[in-house]
């Protein structure tokens, strides 16, 4: 009797286990809300230099004002970051004669923004743009925000992935709920900008402990024949929580309520979870089988099969678990995914598609602005166009292939994203139309490249390989908001590099080998095999190519 035997015999997909996926779930609705967040909050309203102090007590109106105090770019419109020495009384008289004649023409003198900047918030009642003036010199530091959340998010997946392999699923899970939820309280409350970067350090972190915990809770508790469609629904629950941080964030405009609303939920989100039953798998490896069996009578007794609970003893257990550990003989490390040919070539591959996967994904999801289109209706728009897209690539997968699948979805996106630049700012319909494909060939990547590498590296390795590559996933993220502050000098350079990345580590997967219909490698020689074109000798499996895979590739997803 393996595991998944005794997983039936307790009621494999009965009502502990619905409950079970849907309480997880819901908080995955949430996550896209702050790893999109920064879109609301750090919006950047139109800004310009205040008026002088001596103009804030006359009858000019607002666009009188402003025509005497900022001078005009050579696109017709007012500098953003630099206004007239003194204001320039002359531009209001028709005929172009000085209306102060002791000021003198001094137009050509020009000075930055010394009083402060006046913003038009009539999208926003408050951003952290407005709240801290982080425009002109400061502009970047919202780019390092992101960054920073980035970073919490790559730390949390480092610390959060040995703890929970050490202390538990279940306590761990708590942990990144009341963190994200403290922290993203503070984060809303910040008196200044590096405080706030530092509550966003710790949601990123949180996020990383949810999403590990979460998936390993959910298949460490349901059988392997609905791993894939477990894995699919959770999916889905990110894509709809886009959607719901669009409908929150139209309707809260204020980025301290706004942020406030996406974290509150968690302190709920931490209350419930304290029903979870952990892992009985990971109690049984660390050796509290007693714990294990209460937990497995518990979930029998929930799905009305307590006869068949009360059958589960210790010696049952431990012959179960005899089998389910028999392919993880040895110790292995991530340097082990370097050391021979194949091993090597397919490892460097797959860094390429995931980092570049990730990094163009943020890249063009964290600056909806410069698409010129109302910010709530394009984030709708790339939220839903994950769904036919993903559902289009897995169908593309399973007939197709996974190698075509994979570079088609990357070299469209970086095409797209290539010809964007090409395209006027003014024709804002077909720059977003050219968006949208590009951001749902880059989600059908991200759908792809998760199975994709399950299925290419070998049982042994398989968690080292999907911690490595969704290590380079973050970093791809982290990297991806600073290549904007190359825009303010090169504007078309970011967009050549978030498409170019694309299609480089489109050409890189070429180099892959295909997993459509074979079996799923135990050993790196079976790997070296394959790619010596010796072929594999290990016996093909029970059809867990698109199944078994998913117990790994979901653990690693956070």
């Amino acid at each position: 009797m393996a595991f998944g035997d005794l997983l039936e015999q307790v009621g494999s997909t009965g009502r502990f286990q619905i409950l079970h996926v849907t309480l997880l779930c819901i908080p995955v609705l949430m996550m896209a809300s702050h790893n999109l967040l920064q879109n609301f909050v750090a919006a950047v309203p139109l800004h310009y230099c205040s008026a002088h102090t001596n103009l804030t007590q006359s009858q000019l109106s607002p666009e009188e004002t402003l025509l005497i105090t900022v001078p005009l770019d050579q696109k017709g419109k007012p500098y953003r970051c630099l206004r007239y020495v003194v204001p320039q009384w002359h531009l209001l008289d028709k005929n172009g004669t000085s209306m102060s004649e002791e000021q003198g023409d001094t137009r050509d003198d020009l000075q930055g923004c010394t009083d402060g900047w006046s913003y038009n918030m009539t999208e926003m009642s408050s951003t952290i743009i407005s709240d801290w003036q982080l425009v002109c010199d400061l502009r970047s530091l919202k780019q390092m925000g992101q960054t920073i959340y980035m970073g919490g998010v790559l730390v949390g997946a480092v610390i959060f992935g040995g703890l929970s392999d050490r202390y538990g699923r279940r306590i761990l899970l708590l942990i990144s709920n009341l963190l994200m939820a403290v922290a993203g309280t503070c984060a809303a409350f910040s008196a200044s900008f590096p405080l706030f970067c530092l509550f966003r350090f710790g949601c990123g972190m949180a996020l990383s402990g949810l999403g590990l915990n979460t998936f390993s809770l959910i298949v460490e508790w349901i059988p392997t024949r609905v791993r894939t469609g477990v894995g699919t629904l959770t999916g889905y629950c990110y894509t709809l929580g886009q959607l719901i941080l669009a409908a929150i964030a139209y309707f809260i405009r204020d980025w301290r309520w706004l942020t406030l609303t996406v974290s509150l939920p968690f302190y709920v989100f931490f209350l419930y979870s304290w029903w979870f039953h952990e892992s009985s798998r990971w109690l049984v490896l660390r050796n509290k089988s007693d714990q294990a069996i209460t937990n497995l009578k518990s979930v029998a007794k929930f799905n009305g099969r307590h006869e068949e609970g009360d059958k589960i003893d210790m010696k049952m257990l431990q012959e179960s678990m005899k089998k389910e550990m028999s392919c993880s003989q040895g110790s292995y490390s991530a340097l082990d995914l370097f050391r021979t040919p194949t091993m090597r070539t397919m490892t460097v591959c797959l860094s390429a598609v995931w980092l570049s996967t990730s990094f163009a994904y943020y890249g063009l999801s964290m600056d909806l602005q410069k698409f010129g289109v109302d910010i709530y209706l394009i984030q709708v728009i790339f939220g839903a166009v994950d769904i036919p897209a993903k559902v289009v690539v897995t169908v593309s997968m399973s007939f197709v292939g996974r190698r075509p699948s994979q570079c088609g979805a990357l070299i469209i996106a970086g095409v797209t994203i290539l010809i964007n630049l090409l395209v006027p700012y003014e024709k804002q319909t077909l720059r977003t139309c050219l968006a949208v494909v590009g951001k749902g060939c880059l989600a059908a990547s991200f759908n792809c490249c998760y199975l994709y590498s399950g299925e290419l590296y070998p049982t042994i390795i398989r968690q080292n390989g999907m911690g490595w590559v969704s290590m380079m996933a973050r970093v791809g993220a982290m990297v991806a908001p600073m290549v904007l502050l190359v825009g303010d000098h090169i504007p078309w350079l970011p967009g050549l590099i978030y498409g170019g990345a694309p299609i480089l580590s489109g050409v890189a997967a070429i180099f892959l080998p295909e997993t459509l219909g074979s079996p799923l490698p135990d050993t790196i020689q079976d790997v070296e095999d394959r790619g010596s074109g010796r072929g594999s000798k290990i016996p093909p499996k029970e059809t867990i190519i698109l199944q078994d895979t998913q117990a790994n590739l979901l653990k690693q997803a956070a």
